[in-house]
């Protein structure tokens, strides 16, 4: 199990997921290591890929250890952030989701849908999701084929 003030997370929405995103920003801002803001910065709409391409492409590259995507249904950020080879973007609606997509997927992006979750629910599937560990074993070989598929 990991500790939250050892995590550098990032953190992206679109306008559907502004709100959300900052409650979590509160609530989870001084309970982690480091908390970027990779926007938007205001509930003027936007296109999600213009955040969570930046996200994604830093998680990729390992500067964050996490991340957190948000918008309306939690759908078109997950389809950004998987373009990157080295990100495993997990829709979650309920916190068994977050648990499982940690322990079996090594998820390292957590894609909420703003519109059909409340701030206490996220609050509860982050925090699962941030501090479970990855369970390895058979799962290992089947996270690596994600990770190959790319190169088809």
């Amino acid at each position: 199990m990991k500790d939250l003030d050892t995590l550098s997370v990032a953190i992206a929405c679109d306008h559907a997921g502004y709100e959300l995103k900052e409650e979590i920003k509160q609530y989870f801002g001084a309970k982690l290591f480091e908390l970027k803001d990779f926007g938007t910065f205001s509930a003027d709409s936007v296109d999600y890929p213009d955040m969570i391409n930046p996200m994604a492409a830093e998680i990729n590259a390992g500067k964050f250890d996490f991340g957190i995507a948000i918008c309306g249904t939690g759908n078109g950020v997950s389809m950004v952030a998987n373009k990157y080879r080295n990100v495993r973007a997990a829709l979650c609606w309920k916190n068994e989701i977050a648990l499982l997509a940690r322990k079996h997927n090594d998820a390292n992006i957590i894609s909420l849908p703003a519109r059909f979750i409340s701030l206490a629910e996220a609050e509860i599937m982050i925090e699962s999701f941030l501090t479970t560990d990855f369970e390895g074993g058979r799962h290992s070989a089947r996270v690596n084929k994600i990770s190959n598929a790319n190169n088809l």
